[in-house]
């Protein structure tokens, strides 16, 4: 991965947005040193939110399954089919 100072950014913000393009590499952005954000491509970003969004999906099931709230397939059938009509 690629490291750019925060002053690098400020000047070559376009030149930084075509290599981003170009290699889809993120780039972290330091300032006085530390690190201060990524730099990334909307598609990748894109991706990264949907997986996000996949884990807390599966995280909210496994949860609900430690509290015993599941349904019979039956019931899930039922609950199913009042959202589909």
């Amino acid at each position: 991965m690629r490291t750019e100072l925060v002053t690098t950014l400020k000047r070559k913000a376009t030149d930084l947005l075509k290599d981003l393009a170009r290699d889809r590499e993120p780039i972290l952005i330091t300032q006085h040193g530390l690190p201060s954000a990524y730099l990334v491509d909307v598609d990748s970003y894109d991706r990264l939110q949907a997986k996000m969004q996949l884990l807390e999906g599966i995280a909210r099931g496994e949860k609900a399954l430690d509290e015993g709230r599941t349904l019979s397939h039956e019931q899930a059938r039922s609950k199913m089919a009042r959202w589909l009509r």
